[in-house]
């Protein structure tokens, strides 16, 4: 049929028959929302028919904001020598790690900005070190432009960057950094950044060395539709070939404080294009078994309602979250919060590690 109804779309995509590139960006142009979400509450309940909804008692740990990437959408790093500038001392981050470690937390998710000066010696201490003293706390850490400015700035390769950093205590890799993976998009957002061919370089190879890694989208600003269905396709291919992305995270461009949205104008998203954004994610990304909300942008009850949208995992409990936030984004959803938003959708709320082994 050369050209499918929205209807015919997604009763192959139920049916766990892939969707191509145009009929993934016929679902992303339809503004009838409930069949979207429909057909991708029933793509998840068959990678996950229990009936159970996982997160993950974590936080974030930002060691430092210099960065010598320029970001229009960003309002977190600072340019070295900036009077707001910060490197954390070891000491700060023991004081994170301990309070995370006092509530049985997992992970942590530690990124910092493109950092010019720091000696690689810095990373692989700091890794080795935390493992050592908490070995329960998977370090999910340094997003594929930190491994790409380690390469450049040390003259190593992609591989031995992050096999010196799993020997050191890396655990995984967040994705961090992939934006749009349309290097047109990329261009106009961002300089001094990894291009989307290195950033899945760094997926690849990772995942080849045996890591696992999360991938990620932002989008809400200048890309296109088609350039999101380019970005997804990307990712589906890559999980073809090495299986290594454990979960797929989407979030909207967070407009306030950042030079992007000062000079276009934006407005924050809308709830119906995030919930249809992550909808046909799910419809797409038939494998990648695990789509996580994302409340720390759209708040509790878009969070919770995106579990009946295709998301099967509601992230972490985040203690700290210093990102998003400066953008003018910010929600504290606690522990007991999140579990009562997982049961009153209908379904079973379980503690997880980051590699999705239950804990309960």
């Amino acid at each position: 049929m050369s050209n499918p109804t929205v209807e015919t779309i997604l009763d192959k995509a139920v049916a766990g028959q892939r969707l191509s590139s145009d009929e993934a960006l016929g679902l992303l142009e339809s503004e009838d929302l409930l069949p979207l979400g429909q057909a991708a509450r029933q793509v998840a309940h068959r990678h996950h028919p229990e009936g159970v909804v996982t997160y993950i008692v974590d936080r974030n740990v930002n060691y430092s904001n210099v960065c010598s990437a320029v970001c229009t959408f960003c309002a977190f790093y600072r340019t070295r020598g900036h009077e707001e500038a910060y490197l954390l001392t070891r000491e700060e981050i023991y004081e994170k790690m301990d309070e995370l470690a006092s509530m049985d937390g997992r992970q942590v998710l530690m990124q910092g900005g493109l950092h010019p000066d720091l000696p690689l010696a810095f990373y692989e201490e700091l890794l080795s070190d935390l493992k050592a003293r908490y070995p329960q706390i998977n370090l999910h850490a340094f997003s594929p432009p930190e491994i790409i400015n380690f390469a450049t700035l040390y003259d190593l390769s992609v591989r031995e960057v992050i096999g010196r950093m799993h020997e050191a205590g890396l655990g995984s890799i967040p994705g961090g950094g992939a934006e749009i993976l349309v290097d047109s998009v990329r261009k106009r957002i961002s300089h001094g950044k990894c291009t989307s061919a290195e950033w899945l370089e760094v997926m690849e190879t990772a995942h080849e060395l045996g890591l696992r890694t999360t991938a990620t989208m932002m989008f809400g600003h200048v890309e296109t539709l088609a350039d999101r269905v380019e970005h997804l396709i990307s990712l589906r291919d890559l999980q073809d070939s090495t299986g290594g992305f454990t979960a797929f995270i989407c979030w909207t461009f967070q407009p306030d404080n950042t030079p992007l949205g000062s000079r276009l104008n934006y407005e924050r998203t809308t709830s119906h294009e995030y919930l249809k954004t992550q909808a046909v994610a799910r419809l797409v990304l038939d494998n990648i078994d695990n789509v996580q909300t994302s409340w720390v942008t759209q708040g509790e009850e878009i969070g919770q309602l995106s579990l009946l949208f295709g998301a099967n995992d509601f992230g972490g409990t985040m203690l700290e979250e210093n990102v998003v936030s400066a953008a003018g984004a910010y929600y504290d959803v606690p522990e007991e919060r999140i579990r009562d938003l997982i049961a009153e959708a209908g379904f079973t709320p379980k503690r997880r590690t980051t590699f999705y082994e239950l804990l309960e």
